[in-house]
């Protein structure tokens, strides 16, 4: 659940083809309470500012403002600014953002999900947690070179500080977790055992047909970009390629069609070593929420826990029906509610240190999960979202998930 409240500072009419249009600019700022099996409830607040000029390019903004400052009952707390821009540079799309995270609770569960035995018992005893802050910064620009391609290059920098849990506020033994044996045994080398310093870049094409950006009705995105990594003692090269596609399905309700959406997703690292602490990072053009890490959690595969799969190499997909049960207008407000059932899935293409690993079989086995999530969204932007999901591989994550928070998951 999440609470809100929003100023605006906007008009509402309708076209000459009677389409609903947003004016100028909408300040929402919200108190949050959210949940997730993973982090516990969530407190603080959050907001978006949205500017639409005349309205023509509504029901996309022309700027959108984005932060947070927020505490989990599990211990991590995180602030966030950005800015995603398409008129600010004339000619360009700019897409700024600046966080930093604290989490005194974070989790590791190994290498190659299943290759790395999970136990119920060794959690209870924060096995797999170590603490972990990030700060991180980045800028990603686009270019069009056509209607809907564009050429896109960004970099990015990380700030990674990890050190043992700390005993004594939390419980378990804290030198006997499985961050302190992949270290003893090398699993973790010691130039990476407290983090470091990563630079990224990264440079490619999108393909954008789609008719809105937040939740489309139609057309499809294709992102393709190479991205390499530099630290002092690593350097790597991966490839991303994700592709999501948004099928209308014409039956004319009259809250709106019913949307089939899917996103393919597969990164792969073509050379290199890339530290293990930034094996769960998901490298995205415009990413939907603060933080996009994998795989598992919210914004991958759901249902499974969180950075279950670290790995060299992935390959995913969802899918999901997009229904709109209701739309209506509130205080000169679009709203609408809708629900959307999934199934998701994906597979180990490449392993991580799995010479290193003495692994057990079953890495490479597909990973499914299926469930259902529900939606508000308000003038088509900014949507709450609460889903519910079961994983069908257990020691990978949950028999009931369910996250409470914003956006769909692409």
């Amino acid at each position: 659940m999440m609470l809100w409240a929003a100023g605006c500072l906007s008009a509402q009419r309708t076209d000459s083809t009677q389409r609903e249009v947003k004016e100028g600019w909408i300040v929402g700022a919200f108190p949050t309470l959210t949940y997730s099996n993973t982090l516990g409830f969530q407190f603080g607040a959050c907001g978006n500012v949205f500017y639409y000029g005349d309205g023509t390019s509504y029901p996309d903004p022309l700027h959108k403002f984005s932060f947070e400052a927020s505490h989990f009952t599990k211990g991590r707390s995180r602030f966030w600014l950005a800015l995603d821009s398409k008129s600010l540079v004339p000619g360009w799309r700019v897409t700024l953002s600046t966080l930093y995270i604290m989490d005194p609770l974070y989790f590791f569960y190994g290498y190659n999900g299943a290759a790395e035995p999970y136990s119920e018992a060794l959690n209870d005893e924060l096995h797999y947690n170590i603490d972990r802050n990030i700060f991180q910064a980045f800028a990603n620009f686009q270019r069009p070179l056509t209607e809907h391609m564009k050429v896109v290059g960004g970099v990015s920098f990380s700030n990674y500080r990890l050190r043992d849990y700390d005993g004594e506020q939390y419980g378990g033994n804290d030198t006997a977790t499985l961050y302190r044996r992949y270290v003893a045994d090398g699993l973790i080398g010691g130039e990476e055992e407290r983090g470091g310093n990563v630079l990224e870049v990264r440079g490619g094409l999108v393909y954008d047909t789609r008719d809105i950006e937040a939740a489309p009705n139609s057309g499809f995105l294709l992102e393709a970009f190479l991205n390499p990594g530099f630290s002092p003692e690593h350097s790597y090269l991966k490839a991303c390629l994700y592709f999501s596609q948004f099928l209308r399905i014409p039956l004319n309700l009259k809250p709106g069609d019913p949307v089939f959406a899917y996103r393919l997703g597969c990164v792969s690292t073509l050379t290199g070593d890339a530290p293990w602490y930034m094996q769960q990072s998901i490298p995205m053009l415009v990413p939907h929420t603060m933080l996009t890490e994998g795989f598992g959690s919210a914004k991958t595969i759901r249902g499974y826990y969180e950075n279950r799969i670290l790995c060299d190499g992935m390959l995913w997909g969802n899918f999901e029906l997009r229904i709109k049960l209701v739309k209506f207008t509130l205080w000169n407000q679009y709203f609408y509610i809708a629900v959307n059932p999934f199934f998701d899935c994906g597979v180990i293409t490449q392993s991580y240190r799995l010479d290193l690993q003495n692994a057990q079989d079953g890495w490479r086995d597909p990973v499914t999960s299926f469930g259902i999530g529900f939606k508000g969204a308000w003038n088509e932007n900014f949507i709450v979202s609460a889903e519910m999901a079961h994983c069908t591989n257990r020691s990978l994550g949950s028999p009931f998930w369910i996250d409470l928070g914003v956006n769909y998951v692409f």
